[in-house]
């Protein structure tokens, strides 16, 4: 069974930055694309961004040109990179890996406060 374990949430101040990785138990190349979601209190889960397999990354309208996603192949990881954070950023970020149609494998969320 595939385990992903999201971690690096936290608190930070309007403004500031945060990296959020996502640690997989097997191989990424396996997926075909790899997605972060987040789900502020009493509202949906939405997409933040997404990359596929072959590096092609999409972004929500909320976060682009502030968010970037990654992945590292080497060390099975997924990773977003959150800069000019604003305090509508704040929710629990889940990330998810995908083969289309087959499997999909969710972790367990961590949470991103933006406060002053």
């Amino acid at each position: 069974q595939v385990q992903l374990v999201e971690s690096g949430g936290g608190l930070v101040q309007p403004g500031g930055s945060l990296t959020l990785s996502c640690a997989v138990s097997g191989s990424i190349a396996n997926f075909d694309r790899m997605t972060w979601y987040r789900q502020a209190p009493g509202k949906q889960r939405d997409i933040v961004a997404i990359i596929s397999s072959r590096g092609v990354t999409l972004y929500a309208d909320a976060v682009r040109g502030r968010f970037a996603i990654s992945t590292d192949h080497a060390q099975n990881a997924l990773y977003l990179q959150m800069n000019g954070l604003k305090p509508e950023d704040s929710a629990v970020y889940y990330c998810k890996a995908e083969r289309v149609g087959v499997a999909e494998y969710w972790g367990q969320g961590t949470q991103v406060t933006v406060s002053a």
